[in-house]
């Protein structure tokens, strides 16, 4: 198989403002060349474009392709299961949707501690279990966005999950909120293949400061951004497919080009994309370095560094969605950024002499906001 898969998860639409408004017939194309050009992994999930992604791969693909010829992954969304009895129907619905008997590849969608001690309550696994006996799942796994202590946890009590999708680009591979390199590392361990989500942050590794632009057009001028990123992502060991939610039929041709004979990165090149990472992290709008001299006399225990990682997260990408969901994860069990007494205990053993007080009350006014 190879390493790209098609995300149907920010299609083309007809109506910018609508995101349940698919442009079907382009899609149609996009699937058309994908599966010309020799790939055939698609992923879904129940809540993508307004509940519409799942339609559209019926649509699209299933009703026009033979079953044997694509693998289809779904998720099974488990911010809406409340009870066991929500899993058999939320599970026949999303085949349903698809217009399939089964599914490839299946994920309990975005575990983290409270997804996951609800799954467990629930009797998920157990449900999943019994779903590949049937024959209606062939390969179960899921979806993470938490630390790489807690994947330990699930990856070590619940062995029957085969495969993990994380979050791993150039940009968050030390990021002290996301712990990519971690977290992959944590897969790897356990032997576990790993899909790779988001491997172009979103878009912000597409659209580069200058100074990195520069980095990567001298080094090889005919390679895009996404090129350089996808590349990364697919070149680390252990992952056995990339996702790119591709928007248009030029990004799937620009993508499926590079990805059809895919090489590694080289040693030079990875030291290329370390440089463009550090320019990225300097442009960062808190200057945090993630020594956590802060943290350590905190009263509050407030995760300082992980707050703020959040925060150059959402100025640097203006996804409120990935960087809010980082700080809702950071701050579980933990004091949130309003709950600063201002002691400024912070401050005096900050070695970059952060004006951390205020820097808390504008990451508390951007999330405690927004995010809630």
């Amino acid at each position: 198989m190879k390493k790209l898969g098609f995300g149907f998860m920010r299609l083309p639409l007809l109506d910018k403002d609508d995101h349940s408004n698919i442009d079907l017939e382009q899609v149609k194309k996009m699937v058309d060349l994908f599966m010309e050009r020799g790939f055939c992994y698609f992923d879904t999930a129940y809540p993508y474009h307004g509940q519409k992604s799942e339609e559209a791969i019926r649509k699209c693909l299933v009703e026009r392709y033979p079953r044997e010829s694509f693998l289809l992954a779904d998720k099974m969304p488990t911010v809406r299961v409340t009870s066991p009895d929500d899993y058999p129907v939320l599970f026949d619905e999303q085949l349903k949707r698809c217009g399939v008997d089964f599914f490839d590849f299946y994920l309990f969608h975005n575990i983290w501690k409270k997804s996951y001690e609800d799954t467990v309550r629930f009797g998920g696994f157990e449900f999943m279990a019994e779903k590949v006996k049937e024959g209606k799942i062939k390969h179960l796994g899921f979806s993470f966005h938490d630390s790489p202590e807690l994947l330990d946890r699930v990856l070590r009590e619940q062995p029957r999950l085969e495969f993990v999708q994380l979050q791993i680009n150039y940009l968050d591979w030390e990021s002290p909120s996301v712990r990519a390199r971690e977290c992959l590392e944590t897969a790897r361990k356990y032997g576990k293949p790993v899909i790779i989500m988001e491997p172009n942050k979103g878009g912000s590794l597409i659209n580069l400061p200058p100074e990195a632009e520069k980095l990567f057009r001298e080094y090889n001028p005919s390679a895009s951004n996404a090129e350089w990123a996808m590349r990364w992502a697919a070149s680390q060991e252990g992952v056995a497919v990339v996702l790119s939610g591709m928007s248009s039929l030029s990004q799937l041709e620009e993508n499926t080009a590079f990805m059809a004979g895919f090489k590694p990165v080289t040693p030079g090149e990875n030291e290329i994309i370390k440089k463009a990472a550090k320019i990225l992290s300097e442009k960062a709008a808190i200057g945090c370095t993630g020594c956590r001299y802060c943290t350590d006399g905190c009263p509050m225990g407030i995760p300082i560094p992980e707050y703020f990682d959040a925060y150059n997260s959402y100025i640097l990408t203006k996804n409120m969605g990935n960087a809010g969901m980082y700080y809702r994860r950071c701050s579980n069990g933990k004091n949130p950024a309003s709950a600063c007494i201002e002691c400024r205990s912070c401050e005096k053993s900050c070695p970059q002499h952060l004006k951390i007080t205020g820097l808390l009350k504008t990451v508390a006014k951007c999330f405690e906001v927004k995010a809630d």
